[in-house]
C-alpha cells in the first residue's frame, strides 16, 4: 500500500475520540533526587525526578520503566503542610504536560503547599505507548468508514517496547505510592479529574494512611464501566437540545435543531462528503471527510467543553443546509487531549471491556449511535490490543472515612451526577456538589478551587460554601459567526 493511500494511525486519534516538612514527612523514607526543571507553560523553574519501578510488580526483578514526576513549589514556605497530588485523566493523559493548566487552577492552594505532578505508567514521559504516526494523510482527509482499526491496533502494538498488559490501574498506583516515599511524604491531599476519579478511589483502597482528603471532580465509580459513556453523551446533547428550545433567540435562529440533527445523520450514514475548504487554522486550501462517525465524535468532543458546546446548534443547523465550514471550525479548535493511545488501551481493554456483558453491549448499541459507536471501536480493538478480567474487587464501592469532595457538571458529557451519587454510596465523610452549569472538569470552569482549599484547610467536606457553584453564568449560543443569543434570554 502506498504511503498516499495507507491509512494513517494518526486517524486513531480521532477514532477514539469518539471516548488528576515536619511531621508529614516521613524520615525514614528514601529521598528522591530531584533536579531543577521547566515544564510546558511555565516560565519559572520547577523540580523534576525520576524513579526506576518494575514494569511488572509481580517480577520485580525483571524489566524496570522509569516514572517521571514534578514539584512545583509552594509560593510560601509552609513547613508541614501536606502537598497536593494532581492525577489527570484520559486515560492517557500527561500531568506533566498540562503543568500550567493545574498551577493555574490550584494557585490559591500552591500559596502554602506544593503541587505534585506524576507521568502515569504509559503517558507523558513515563515510558509512554504511544502509536506512530503517518502524516500523509491528513486525519480531516481519513474516510474513518474505510478504516481496518483491527490493522491498525496491530501496527500500534508491533511498535511497543513494553509489555502492554502491565499498564493498568494498580500498577500505576503503586508507581504514585513510590514516588510518595521517594520524596518522604507521608500524606498527602489528592486531585483526581475523570479517570483519575479512578486512581484516587483505588488509593482509597489500598493506601488509605496516606492520603488526608480527596476531591473527586467528574466522577467515575468504581462499579461504572467506561463504556457506558454512550448514556451519558444522548443526556448531555438532549440538555442542549432542549436549552435551545426553552431560549427564545436559539429558537428563532434553529427553530428544527432535532430534526435538522437526525437529516445529517441519514445523509452521512448513507454516503459521506468530501469537501475542498479552507483550513480556519492555515487559510490553505484542505480536503475535509465528513462521515457520520466524525459528526458524532465532533459533537461529542464538542460537549466537554462550554466554549465549543455553544457552538453545537449553530453547526447542526449549518451542516443540515449542507455547510461543514463551522464544524470544521469547531474540529480545529478542540484539543486531542494528548493522549497516548496505548496506555489509553491498555487500560479500558483490562479493566472497562470485560466488565460489560454480551447483554450490555448488545444494549448499549442499540440505545444510542453514541454507544454504539464506543462499543464497536473497542470490540475490535480489544481482542488485538489483549484483555484481561480485573480482580474481583475492583467493581466494589469505596468504603471510607477520609473526607472526600465529589464534584459534577450537570451538563457533564461523560460523567453525569448520577455516577458521582453512585460513588458516594459508601464515602461517609463526605459531599456531592453538582454545579448547574459546568460541564466535565468542575474545578476548571467554576469556583471549585476555592471549596477545594477550603476541603484541604478544614478537612469537612460538609461545611463547604459552595453557593458560588450556582452563581456561574450559562454560555450563550451562537446564532451567527458574528452574534450570540441574548444573556437574559439564555439563563430563563
Amino acid at each position: 500500500m502506498t504511503a498516499t493511500t495507507r491509512p494513517s494511525i494518526n486517524a486513531l486519534r480521532g477514532v477514539f475520540c469518539l471516548l488528576l516538612l515536619g511531621s508529614l514527612w516521613g524520615p525514614g523514607a528514601r529521598a528522591a533526587s530531584l533536579s531543577p526543571c521547566y515544564l510546558n507553560g511555565l516560565s519559572e523553574q520547577v523540580e523534576c525526578g525520576v524513579l526506576s519501578v518494575p514494569e511488572d510488580y509481580n517480577e520485580p526483578d525483571k524489566t524496570r520503566i522509569p516514572i517521571h514526576f514534578a514539584r512545583i513549589a509552594a509560593i510560601k514556605s509552609s513547613p508541614g503542610k501536606a502537598p497536593l497530588l494532581v492525577i489527570t485523566g484520559g486515560p492517557g493523559q500527561s500531568a506533566l504536560d498540562d503543568a500550567d493548566l493545574f498551577e493555574q487552577v490550584f494557585a490559591r492552594i500552591r500559596q502554602s503547599r506544593d503541587l505534585i505532578l506524576i507521568d502515569q505508567r504509559g503517558t507523558g514521559r513515563s515510558n509512554p505507548l504511544l502509536c506512530d504516526e503517518d502524516t500523509s494523510v491528513a486525519p480531516l482527509a481519513q474516510d474513518d468508514s474505510k478504516l481496518d482499526l483491527a490493522a491498525l491496533i496491530q501496527q500500534c502494538l508491533s511498535q511497543q517496547q513494553a509489555d502492554v498488559s502491565q499498564y493498568h490501574s494498580r500498577h500505576a498506583l503503586e508507581d504514585f505510592e513510590l514516588v510518595r516515599q521517594a520524596l518522604g511524604i507521608t500524606r498527602w491531599h489528592l486531585y483526581g479529574i475523570s479517570y483519575g476519579t479512578r486512581m484516587a478511589q483505588l488509593y482509597m483502597r489500598h493506601h488509605p494512611d496516606a492520603l488526608e482528603t480527596v476531591t473527586l471532580d467528574g466522577v467515575v465509580p468504581m462499579q461504572q464501566s467506561v463504556l457506558t459513556i454512550g448514556y451519558a453523551v444522548n443526556r448531555a446533547l438532549d440538555q442542549l437540545l432542549r436549552e435551545c428550545l426553552d431560549s427564545p433567540d436559539c429558537h428563532r435562529s434553529f427553530p428544527s435543531l432535532s430534526a435538522d440533527l437526525a437529516n445529517v445523520q441519514r445523509r452521512l450514514q448513507a454516503k459521506p462528503v468530501t469537501l475542498s475548504v479552507t483550513d480556519p487554522l492555515s487559510a490553505q486550501p484542505a480536503t475535509f471527510v465528513v462521515t457520520r462517525n466524525k459528526f458524532l465524535s465532533a459533537l461529542r468532543m464538542a460537549l466537554y467543553s462550554p466554549t465549543s458546546r455553544s457552538l453545537i446548534p449553530l453547526v447542526i443547523h449549518a451542516a443540515a443546509r449542507n455547510n461543514f465550514q463551522p464544524l470544521l471550525g469547531m474540529q480545529q479548535t478542540e484539543s486531542n487531549f494528548g493522549i497516548a493511545m496505548g496506555m489509553h488501551l491498555s487500560v479500558i481493554c483490562q479493566e472497562d471491556w470485560p466488565r460489560v456483558s454480551a447483554q450490555q453491549k448488545q444494549q448499549l448499541k442499540h440505545s444510542s449511535a453514541f454507544a454504539a459507536n464506543m462499543v464497536d471501536l473497542f470490540q475490535r480493538a480489544c481482542p488485538v490490543w489483549g484483555t484481561a478480567e480485573p480482580e474481583a474487587a475492583f467493581s466494589q464501592a469505596i468504603d471510607s472515612d477520609i473526607p472526600t469532595l465529589l464534584l459534577s457538571g450537570e451538563k457533564d458529557p461523560a460523567t453525569p451526577p448520577s455516577w458521582g451519587v453512585l460513588a458516594q454510596a459508601g464515602l461517609r465523610n463526605s459531599s456531592h456538589l453538582i454545579a448547574p452549569h459546568a460541564t466535565h472538569g468542575v474545578a476548571f470552569q467554576t469556583c471549585a478551587p476555592r471549596l477545594i482549599q477550603q476541603l484541604i484547610e478544614t478537612g469537612s467536606p460538609q461545611e463547604l460554601d459552595s453557593e458560588c457553584l450556582s452563581l456561574d453564568t450559562h454560555r450563550a449560543f451562537y446564532l451567527n459567526a458574528n452574534s450570540v443569543e441574548s444573556p437574559r434570554e439564555a439563563t430563563e
